[in-house]
């Protein structure tokens, strides 16, 4: 009974990824048959089957869509294949594109926080941050990465005398963190300001101070959404960091893998990066959501 319950609860999304695949599988031949029949051609192959044709076209090393079978080699290649220090592992990008992330994340979310007490507390900082806090998310990231980028690790490893692999660190991020904070700002907005007029008017009758109000009611309410925003920015700050490793240069990160892929024409190693960035921000997403977990079993909230 448990074991159909298991997987009567996992059942839907195994449909869902059985669906994409077939698709995926029957793009991947909509795309690369007619790159196929120009290899045999070159090769002067003459005849073949249905069955070789699209074995071949789901097996091809530079194909224009890789065959699912493909990236997860590729990624499995790449991750047990070389040393963990190794230029071509994806766990040395992987990490450095972590680090960055972490830092990231981290002052975001603490800028959300703050930015989003400072908005529910006083008035006047609601009418002049609100609308410019909006107002930074319509900036494209691409456009004001390369400046930001530049600008920083020119000034941290200039003026600031920073080593070159620090000055990098901070800067990407810089960019992780302008992603971040967003969602968090709005979160704790709302959260902040969830209480009812009737437990408000409850701690007023206890006479209670404003931090206590603050630390008591508000905070507490706030938890909720605090956490479903952090999943937010702990995912959007993997894309920005992404997004901050392309136009520095480095060597490291899953950026420069993918920049490195792109110019050299590695297609299994392009989508193995797209894959390896979406299974960290998962990964992070999850470490999240054990962390809610955790802190609502704390405060004795029932699942």
């Amino acid at each position: 009974m448990r074991g159909w319950l298991t997987v009567s609860r996992f059942g839907p999304l195994l449909i869902v990824l059985l669906g994409l695949g077939i698709i995926w599988y029957l793009a991947a031949l909509w795309l690369n048959i007619p790159a196929q029949y120009g290899i045999y051609q070159r090769a002067d192959v003459t005849e073949w089957s249905t069955p070789q044709l699209i074995g071949d076209a789901w097996s091809q090393q530079k194909p224009k869509l890789p065959a699912p079978h493909q990236i997860i080699a590729e990624m499995w290649q790449e991750t047990t294949g070389y040393a963990l220090n190794d230029k071509k592992s994806l766990i040395f990008h992987g990490w450095i594109t972590l680090s960055a992330t972490l830092y990231g994340f981290v002052s975001g979310t603490l800028l959300g926080i703050g930015l989003a007490i400072a908005i529910v507390l006083n008035r006047a900082t609601n009418r002049s941050l609100m609308p410019w806090i909006i107002a930074s998310q319509a900036v494209p990231i691409l456009a004001i990465a390369p400046m930001i980028v530049v600008i920083g690790y020119n000034v941290m490893a200039g003026a600031l005398d920073l080593p070159t692999d620090a000055a990098r660190l901070v800067s990407k991020a810089v960019i992780s963190a302008y992603l971040a904070f967003f969602p968090v700002t709005v979160g704790m907005v709302k959260g902040l300001r969830s209480p009812e007029i009737i437990q408000l008017d409850l701690m007023r009758t206890y006479n209670a101070s404003a931090a206590q109000t603050f630390w008591k009611l508000r905070w507490p309410s706030a938890m909720p959404f605090l956490f479903t925003s952090m999943k937010v920015a702990i995912a959007a700050a993997v894309i920005g960091t992404v997004v901050g490793e392309l136009p520095t240069g480095a060597t490291g990160g899953i950026g420069a893998r993918l920049l490195s892929g792109s110019q050299f024409g590695q297609t299994l190693q392009i989508w193995a990066a797209l894959f390896a960035a979406s299974a960290l921000s998962a990964l992070l997403v999850i470490i999240v959501g054990v962390a809610e977990r955790l802190v609502f079993a704390r405060m004795g909230v029932k699942p």
